[in-house]
């Protein structure tokens, strides 16, 4: 069986993309099909995320596990997970994160199952418009604060150090920083 997926980027209306892809195909291998569709290099943290009929996030599945994941939560990696292992129904909403450190992302919809066909390499069968660039043109990029829950810093404003902060006692050295 083959899935068509459609992904578009809310950053450029008249960009989007299809690919055909084996049910049978790793996550990795619709990674790598999206990279080549935009013409983008394989040297990012990417992830992809199942999401409900409302696009909110669900399932995460990683390039590689960084560690960083809730506890409670499975971890699901690329390379050895299967896309018919997550994809059920036609309609199937997925994110895919292709600019980690800005929060940019693509948005991916499966619109067809082909059934008694099987594909060995994702094909992109629709191209339009030119896609994103791969990272944005921010020159300090701003990590996401959209999953920070501040209850968690408790009452105590000093959460993050004293005003008090005293130059002199600050030891470079000690956080293997050179000074010029």
């Amino acid at each position: 069986m083959l899935f068509k997926v459609v992904f578009i980027c809310d950053e450029i209306e008249d960009f989007l993309r299809e690919i055909t892809i084996d049910a049978d195909a790793s996550f990795l291998d619709l990674n790598n099909a999206i990279l080549d569709a935009c013409n983008y290099k394989d040297d990012q943290v990417t992830s992809f995320y199942t999401c409900n009929d409302n696009w909110e996030q669900e399932d995460q599945i990683t390039r590689e596990d960084m560690g960083t994941g809730d506890a409670d939560k499975d971890i699901y990696i690329m390379a050895k997970t299967c896309l018919r292992d997550f994809i059920h129904d036609e309609d199937q909403k997925l994110i895919y994160v292709f600019d980690t450190f800005n929060d940019r992302v693509f948005y991916l919809k499966v619109t067809e199952f082909i059934t008694g066909e099987t594909l060995k390499k994702a094909q992109c069968t629709r191209s339009k418009g030119n896609a994103p660039q791969q990272i944005s043109n921010d020159e300090t990029p701003t990590p996401s604060t959209k999953n920070v829950d501040t209850n968690d810093l408790g009452d105590d404003n000093n959460y993050f150090g004293s005003d008090d902060f005293d130059q002199e006692e600050f030891d470079p050295e000690g956080f293997e920083i050179e000074e010029h």
